[in-house]
């Protein structure tokens, strides 16, 4: 689940298996309904995160992340 930190966008690092993991230049997709941010941590490992549409347009709106296609 993406959690919003100081702005950015984080989520579960199953290659590392730690959380709260923050993503490097996160793109918010929308895919079956769900909103879907992919990513990269700072190790370069892919990373993905499912939330709101509130809590997407709210990442979206503050320059956390960038829309991708399906909007």
């Amino acid at each position: 689940m993406a959690t919003p930190t100081s702005g950015g966008i984080t989520a579960y690092s199953v290659k590392t298996k730690t959380k709260n993991v923050p993503m490097i230049d996160p793109v918010i997709d929308v895919k079956s309904g769900r909103y879907i941010a992919t990513g990269k941590d700072s190790a370069g490992n892919k990373m993905a995160a499912i939330m709101s549409k509130a809590t997407a347009e709210g990442h979206i709106s503050s320059g956390a992340a960038t829309k991708g296609s399906g909007w």
